[in-house]
């Protein structure tokens, strides 16, 4: 079984927590005989650090083109004043509505 999969650390422990995720599906595809393609993007907060917005078109781009997406934690005290459609929170929703799930 081949799968493309879109890794989005998000912030917090996300990417920690996305990266130990990432080890284990390595283990998996090596011991079952898949082939499993990762792509690391950016959302949420992290996004809003490097972009200016929680849900790049790229990321969203590469998310619709992936097999499956594992998004970490979203959010933290760094960003809770911003308002609603700028918070990592709304990249989330985004994402959601994005991949036609909202």
């Amino acid at each position: 079984m081949k799968k493309s999969i879109v890794l989005l650390p998000g912030d917090g422990i996300g990417p920690e927590v996305t990266a130990a995720a990432a080890n284990v599906l390595k283990e998996c595809a090596r011991e079952f005989h898949h082939d499993f393609q990762f792509e690391e993007t950016s959302g949420c907060g992290t996004a809003i650090d490097v972009t200016g917005t929680p849900l790049p078109n790229a990321t969203i781009d590469a998310c619709r083109k992936a097999d499956a997406v594992f998004l970490g934690a979203v959010g933290g005290p760094k960003w809770d004043a911003l308002p609603v459609g700028k918070a990592p929170e709304s990249g989330l929703l985004a994402l959601r509505q994005g991949m036609g799930y909202l």
